[in-house]
């Protein structure tokens, strides 16, 4: 698997980041889940597991060709929004040792790979694109 650096957000001790793969996928690299309230949530199937990054970390889509980075809307079991504002992302759970040697992955942290299309599906489109198409005439 081929790996494109998007962006990352990083605080000191931590390193959300994202990246574009060659399979359509993104990998989204986060805080592994310990808590049982956040845990309970999760319908997490075999191969399957979430991580949590903070909401900025999806403005770097606009660096894969996006219009707008910003996850405007949430759907389980993909992500949701915790008490704290950060997201809660699922999806399979990383395994491939040539992507993993690729990122610098702490010990609290592991990645998830989700499709594209899933991802880009919670994108709210540009303003000015909805207000471009009401302005057309129904055919």
């Amino acid at each position: 698997m081929k790996l494109r650096f998007l962006g990352k957000n990083s605080t000191v001790g931590d390193c959300p980041t994202l990246y574009a793969t060659d399979r359509d996928t993104y990998l989204v690299q986060g805080w592994k889940i310990f808590a049982n309230d956040l845990l309970m949530q999760l319908d997490i199937s075999e191969g399957e597991t979430a991580v949590e990054v903070p909401t900025e970390l999806f403005e770097h889509l606009t660096k894969d060709g996006l219009p707008a980075g910003e996850i405007r809307r949430l759907e389980d079991p993909i992500m949701i929004l915790t008490p704290g504002g950060t997201f809660v992302v699922q999806g399979r759970e990383v395994t491939d040792p040539e992507a993993l040697a690729q990122m610098e992955i702490p010990d609290y942290e592991t990645v998830v790979e989700v499709p594209k299309a899933a991802i880009t599906a919670l994108l709210e489109e540009p303003r000015e694109a909805d207000l471009q198409r009401r302005a057309q005439p129904a055919l």
